[in-house]
């Protein structure tokens, strides 16, 4: 059972996107470390981890190695290991009120992706339960208390189920002959009903179709690459020649009359990996197809400095006539460990050479990815950023107005393409705003406020897409209350580990 909820659980997530199967994989790993003992859960629990993160993170390997690939995944099984003991030590407290069940379910998951999120080295957020649900009714949800209410649902939705199959066993059994049978099978209809009631009430929740502001005109350009995989970093030229070239190609069609003239043309994460600020050549280049496009270009750099042997991953507004603005600079807040740079670097290499691939360790921003680019205000953040609840929520407080991820998927392949694409998608209901994603292959596209794609791009292929986008600036409740869901429903979790310890130990000393 362990086995097949990491399955289920796998098969919820983008590319597959089956995703009822969350609830089903969540019910699996409930009913098999319930009762169990401590070691037990833990040990069920990390098997559903391995089976769910194993392939989900295969794309970490195709061009690092095995090992890379082999550690993050059991790091992050071991953290379900944790879920699997939790759920075994509050038994007791689902033992004595079934109906408590599906909460404790919600919430321990809830917490588990808490301190998943977080740690170590600020955590990795991928394989949240919410980030499955993407094409679900459960995704409104992210409107009222972004992901951590999602995966509550989903994980309320999965303790329901186990509460209806766990009762309707014994219901089936029938510890009373003379029961009615409506009587004995009130305890299978009953979560089953609420099940069913829950997904429904995702429908109800209000999200918006489409801003409410002023039209803009936006461009993606997805210049891809020579070759896919780590080299692509000795393909910088090409790379950047790429997208000036596709960029020069929008501007002859809007000449034409072909094409409207976009108020604001957004270029990929690491589509100039050559300085453009140090470089005259490059800087030159870029200039070339801000003034030819005759709109603000938002450019993901690497930047050399601020000290010696650092870099930056930026987004940089160009201007045309102008050239980098640099007061619309923003710089990565959460570089990701171990890829842009390394922590404990002496001691990794005693694990893997690997991490010599990384010469520059990556320097953190400090301020948020809010851009002015003329028209609109931009809410900046690049690539695996995405996925941090905060990083995103800080920019629509500073004001952003359309949500913008520039990534750069070359080094992996479709399937974390469309994962990271699902992640958009949750982020435009949580705030309300039109998101786009644009990578150097692929995916790239819009999306709604509802989460609804358009024009969503191959992978490996070169392509500029162009939409009309209507902006807003309200604020969701979700984007009101910030951190404060999260924080309640772990709350909650740690006091049902408290709750069930009190109970376990009068249960120890009652006689008998």
């Amino acid at each position: 059972m362990a086995v097949a909820a990491g399955l289920a659980l796998l098969v919820a997530f983008p590319p597959y996107g089956v995703w009822p199967l969350a609830p089903v994989g969540v019910a699996l790993l409930a009913a098999a470390a319930h009762r169990r003992r401590l070691r037990a859960g833990a040990g069920l629990g990390f098997l559903t981890g391995v089976a769910l993160f194993a392939p989900l993170l295969a794309w970490t390997n195709l061009h690092t190695g095995y090992l890379p690939w082999v550690l993050l995944s059991l790091l992050q099984a071991g953290y379900l290991a944790l879920l699997g003991m939790a759920t075994a030590w509050v038994s007791p407290l689902a033992d004595r009120t079934r109906w408590a069940w599906p909460a404790l379910t919600g919430l321990l998951w809830v917490g588990q992706e808490a301190l998943r999120d977080r740690t170590p080295f600020g955590g990795f957020p991928w394989g949240r339960l919410a980030f499955s649900q993407d094409s679900s009714p459960l995704l409104r949800f992210a409107a009222l208390g972004g992901a951590p209410l999602v995966t509550f649902a989903v994980a309320l939705l999965g303790g329901l189920l186990v509460t209806a199959a766990w009762r309707g066993w014994d219901a089936a059994r029938g510890t009373r002959r003379d029961d009615a049978p409506a009587r004995r099978w009130t305890p299978v209809a009953a979560p089953a009903v609420a099940a069913v009631a829950l997904g429904a009430a995702g429908l109800l929740v209000p999200v918006a179709a489409a801003g409410s502001g002023d039209t803009v005109t936006v461009a993606i350009v997805q210049g891809n690459v020579p070759r896919l995989g780590l080299d692509f970093n000795a393909q910088r030229q090409a790379v950047l020649n790429n997208h000036v070239d596709a960029t020069i190609e929008l501007a002859a069609r809007v000449t034409a009359g072909q094409q409207r003239r976009p108020d604001l043309v957004v270029w990929p994460e690491n589509s100039s990996d050559i300085d453009p600020l140090r470089n005259p050549t490059a800087g030159s280049r870029i200039s070339q197809a801000a003034d030819a496009i005759a709109a603000p270009i938002l450019v993901g750099a690497v930047l050399q400095g601020p000290g010696a042997g650092e870099v930056r991953n930026v987004g940089i507004l160009w201007r045309p006539g102008a050239g980098a603005d640099l007061d619309q600079l923003y710089a990565k807040r959460h570089p990701v460990p171990f890829a842009e740079y390394v922590p404990l670097r002496d001691v990794a290499r005693m694990v893997s050479d690997k991490v010599d691939l990384v010469r520059s360790d990556f320097v953190a921003g400090s301020t948020p990815g809010v851009v002015r680019a003329g028209p609109t205000v931009l809410g900046d953040v690049i690539c695996f950023e995405v996925a941090y609840d905060e990083v995103v929520r800080d920019t629509v407080t500073g004001g952003a107005q359309l949500l913008v991820v520039q990534t750069n998927n070359a080094t992996f392949d479709v399937a974390e393409a469309r994962q990271q694409l699902a992640m958009v998608r949750l982020r435009a209901v949580e705030h309300g705003r039109p998101a786009l994603m644009a990578s150097t292959v692929g995916v790239s596209g819009f999306v709604a406020p509802d989460g609804r794609v358009s024009d969503a791009t191959g992978f490996n292929t070169r392509e500029v897409v162009v939409r009309q986008l209507r902006l807003d600036s309200g604020r969701t409740v979700a984007t009101r209350l910030g951190w404060w869901p999260e924080m309640a429903l772990a709350g909650l979790a740690a006091a049902a580990l408290v709750g069930a310890a009190v109970l376990r130990r009068r249960q120890r000393i009652m006689p008998g």
